[in-house]
This record gives structure tokens, C-alpha cells and sequence, in this order.
């Protein structure tokens, strides 16, 4: 069964890291600021309308974290970087090294391919 305390937290979550207020919320995902207030409020639950909005105007969220909550949210907390921002992680010099060079408390969540024309595609573990 759904949490539906645990989905407005997510939607408050998300609206932190995006710093948008209600009104803004309401406006980006194209809804009344009453339905936003509402739902905040706990008078009314999400609707699944709401919900494919919200899946639909902010790319990094998925029906499984907006209804379970089951991803990590530290994808959440930063707008994906230009090529030009994303800083080495490691030099590797030997390029057979594959994940087992990681640290045994390391795992890889996210991969993002950059394309020459600007776009990019992300690949998130589920």
C-alpha cells in the first residue's frame, strides 16, 4: 500500500531541491496552486494525474521513488553538469582497470553519456 505521507514528503523533497515554492510547483508541473496546497496540506491525496505530471516536468524522478521512495535521492539534489563542469574523478592510466578498481564500499548508481550536440542520456540502477 501507498504512503500518502510519504509521497508528500518526496513532493516537498523535491520541491526543496528545485527551489520552487507551491505556486511555483503548481505552475512548472501545469496545475491549480490549490491542488498543490491541498495535497500539501494532507486534505487531498496525490492523484495519478498529479503524479504523471510531476514524472513527466522533473526527469530525474520516477514513479518508483514519487510512489515507494526506493531510489537514492543524491541524484535529485543538483541539476545534471555540462561536460565542461565534470571534473576527473580518478586518473587512470591503465585503461583495463574496470569496477572491481572501485572501492569495496563504492557502487556506481548513475551513468551519464554526453553527446557532441548537447543532449546526453542517463542511466540510473534500479
Amino acid at each position: 500500500m501507498i504512503n500518502t505521507s510519504d509521497v508528500i514528503i518526496r513532493l516537498q523533497k523535491l520541491m526543496e531541491q528545485h527551489q520552487l515554492s507551491a505556486s511555483a510547483f503548481a505552475e512548472k508541473i501545469g496545475v491549480q496552486r490549490s491542488s498543490i496546497s491541498h495535497l500539501l496540506s494532507g486534505r487531498n491525496k496525490p492523484s495519478l494525474d498529479l503524479l504523471v505530471k510531476i514524472e513527466a516536468n522533473f526527469e530525474e524522478v520516477s514513479f518508483e521513488w514519487l510512489l515507494k521512495g526506493n531510489e537514492n535521492l543524491a541524484h535529485i539534489s543538483a541539476p545534471t553538469p555540462t561536460p565542461q563542469q565534470i571534473a576527473p574523478r580518478n586518473k587512470i592510466e591503465d585503461s583495463t582497470k574496470n569496477e572491481a578498481s572501485l572501492d569495496q564500499n563504492e557502487e556506481i548508481v548513475s551513468i551519464v553519456h554526453y553527446y557532441a550536440d548537447g543532449s546526453f542520456e542517463r542511466f540510473t540502477k534500479r
